[in-house]
């Protein structure tokens, strides 16, 4: 799972598109993905999370999947075609963390850290009052929320429970134990 050919992507979605509920979308993405080039090797069931701050939107369905990346494709080149995808499903980038039609995290490529240590932990230990009303303008790897979500960790377990985070030195696992269990329980299989 350490390969650095091998990508980690969160799926979100909680607005339907085209007609297509978001456990579709998420489907359909998953599918896009490996007509990319970027090959699904394993995808997690799918939850469903509540809207933050609860109440304001329609619940979110979250899923997880670990992708083996074209030879040469750089990470840039990955987040390109995942915001390619999102935008094939509507994806209007208006609102930071608002709803959406489909949403796409790049969450860390094999043991990557960019653009480096320092940088990756600058914004890793972001106020929360600050990840709000600030976004880096360059490619974060590790993605520096992927430790405090459970919407993202708890699919991610389904499919790589023992990645470990580059600069933290914890697996998805270890993460997931470190959150609050109301976070982890609010995260539930759909189905």
């Amino acid at each position: 799972m350490q390969d650095k050919q091998h990508a980690l992507v969160a799926l979100g979605a909680n607005l339907p598109f085209g007609g297509m509920p978001p456990e579709t979308t998420i489907r359909s993405a998953a599918f896009a993905l490996s007509a990319q080039g970027l090959k699904v090797t394993a995808l997690s069931r799918l939850f469903k999370t509540p809207c933050f701050p609860r109440g304001a939107g329609p619940d979110y369905v979250n899923a997880a999947c670990v992708l083996t990346c074209p030879d040469g494709m750089s990470p840039q080149g990955v987040l390109d075609v995942l915001h390619s995808i999102e935008a094939r499903f509507g994806r209007a980038r208006e609102k930071r963390w608002g709803m959406r039609t489909l949403d796409l995290d790049l969450l860390a490529i094999g043991e990557l850290v960019l653009p480096s240590p320092t940088a990756q932990s600058l914004w890793r230990d972001l106020l929360p009052e600050q990840q709000a009303l600030r976004a880096p303008d360059e490619l974060i790897l590790p993605h520096p929320r992927l430790q405090d979500r459970a919407f993202v960790l708890v699919p991610l377990a389904d499919v790589a429970p023992d990645w470990r985070h580059p600069v933290l030195g914890q697996t998805v696992r270890q993460m997931l134990a470190h959150l609050p269990g109301q976070d982890r329980a609010d995260v539930r299989p759909i189905g």
